[in-house]
């Protein structure tokens, strides 16, 4: 679920971005977690497109509009009822 936010929430502030740099300012595997990102795709959370860089391809991706509206109607509420562990050990 955190994942997934953090990619939707990466994209709404930084915009377009190619797979590496996504991976990398959400800090994560580009093997690991390239089935969560090809996923949203499909699920249309998120838009790749496809660009020639001389014998390779480029994937770059921007949110979508229903990743926008995700975003701010369903997990930004569900991370304010829910907020990460940050580690912090209370006492009850």
């Amino acid at each position: 679920m955190y994942i997934r936010k953090d990619i939707l929430l990466k994209l709404y502030e930084y915009g377009e971005m190619n797979q590496t740099r996504l991976m990398s300012i959400c800090g994560l595997n580009n093997v690991k977690h390239k089935g969560i990102v090809d996923s949203m795709v499909e699920k249309q959370m998120i838009n790749r497109k496809e660009e020639p860089w001389g014998n390779k391809t480029i994937y770059k991706y921007s949110i979508s509009e229903k990743g926008k509206n995700l975003l701010e109607e369903v997990l930004q509420k569900y991370e304010d009822l829910f907020p990460r562990d940050n580690g912090d050990k209370k006492n009850d």
